[in-house]
């Protein structure tokens, strides 16, 4: 029969990176085993609203709720593998430490996703890095850069380390003709960090191209920044855009795209620019999914990039260097021989990132736990390595938050 997975994650309508892995894990998992009834138990930072769940969520999680760790270890339970995604903003307690509690009380194997492995973390941010991958039967990082990070940084068995891609939908198509105004597309949601200042600033340097270029900035302001800040970084960008000229050059588009359109937008764009400000950045769900449309990429020398970009599938650039950010660009708009080789290029990676093969390594590794454990399977489980016993941590409140 096949397994039944329990996710431990934020799920929407939560708007974040975290809430879209999910439900596109989730849903290529059970597409492929129609008869296992997998489910989500639900971060969240305060109880929802009245109206009904989404029909995968079994239940939720409310950061700081007493008991609730316990309930929601439960939930997991009643399925095959539990799946725990990690960022250190999404569970309650200090350095979101509260997810400890819910794995010491977890019966069936664990697999631990990590969208962040910090370089150089707190005192408690280690500790709780290294409780939870030390209650885990596997550990996902999503790139050599993260898995060399973690098994270099924190206590962690290797052979409990597996590097599986973050995953992208398949919107591959053949390079769009020369469009009358090339797009220059950055998308996500928006706060600082995402260095759009920078691109902004490229733009004014190419002023002088025929036809003129367009940069398309679209995503939602980052629900934590706008509760905190407003649209005070989007209202800066914009009036950077006049200052420099560039005003009619630079679209905002502050809508959260589902997925339909967001294909329609990125299978559109001539260069996807991801000009971020981070050098510890080792998880971008955005560049995968770049990479994996064929869009020629143009972005900083963030950890992830370098892994990706290196061989030829995208041209990388100093941080926060607009000369380079806006030569780059020029090279691709202005030269179709640059286009076509950057694409050729993501074209070889493009079939290991796309979301089915992802789905069939998380079969693969799930399918191996639980013929240890002999979950589902009605024999003696095989030996398997036991879980280190976990450290607790030391409340402290330095505090991580982790973007997309």
């Amino acid at each position: 029969m096949p397994l039944r997975y329990g996710f431990l994650s934020t799920y929407s309508p939560t708007q974040c990176g975290l809430a879209t892995f999910t439900a596109a894990l989730l849903d290529e998992l059970t597409s492929a085993a129609p008869g296992a009834a997998s489910g989500v138990v639900r971060l969240l930072e305060a109880p929802a609203g009245p109206g009904p769940r989404p029909g995968a969520v079994v239940g939720d999680l409310v950061a700081g709720t007493p008991g609730g760790p316990r309930r929601a270890a439960r939930l997991l339970n009643g399925f095959d593998i539990a799946v725990v995604q990690h960022e250190y903003g999404v569970y309650g307690g200090p350095d979101g430490d509260e997810v400890i509690e819910v794995l010491d009380n977890v019966e069936v194997p664990v697999v631990v996703v990590l969208h962040t492995v910090l370089v150089s973390p707190s005192q408690h941010q280690r500790e709780v890095m290294e409780a939870l991958v030390a209650s885990a039967d596997a550990v996902v990082v999503m790139t050599e850069t993260a898995r060399a990070r973690l098994v270099d940084g924190y206590r962690v068995h290797p052979y409990r380390v597996s590097v599986i891609p973050h995953g992208a939908a398949d919107n591959r198509r053949a390079a769009p003709a020369r469009s009358a105004r090339p797009t220059i597309l950055t998308w996500g949601l928006l706060g600082p960090g995402k260095g759009i200042e920078w691109g902004i600033a490229a733009m004014a340097e190419l002023t002088d191209l025929d036809p003129p270029v367009r940069y398309l900035v679209a995503g939602q302001t980052h629900p934590k920044v706008l509760a905190r800040d407003g649209e005070e970084y989007r209202d800066r960008l914009a009036a950077l855009a006049s200052r420099l000229g560039v005003a009619d050059s630079v679209t905002f588009d502050p809508r959260y795209l589902d997925s339909g359109s967001l294909a329609e937008l990125v299978s559109g764009a001539d260069v996807v620019l991801l000009p971020y400000d981070s050098v510890d950045q080792v998880t971008s769900g955005i560049l995968i999914e770049a990479v994996a449309a064929l869009r020629p990429v143009v972005a900083t020398r963030f950890p992830h990039a370098v892994e990706l970009l290196g061989d030829g599938a995208g041209l990388l650039v100093p941080h926060g260097d607009v000369a380079a950010i806006a030569a780059a660009v020029r090279s691709i708009v202005t030269d179709d021989g640059v286009a076509r080789g950057l694409t050729s290029a993501a074209s070889a990676h493009a079939p290991e990132l796309l979301w089915p093969a992802v789905a069939r390594s998380y079969r693969r590794l799930a399918a191996g736990l639980a013929a240890r454990t002999g979950s589902r399977l009605g024999v003696a489980p095989l030996p398997a390595p036991q879980r280190a016993p976990a450290p607790v941590p030391t409340p402290m409140t330095a505090t991580a938050t982790a973007t997309r």
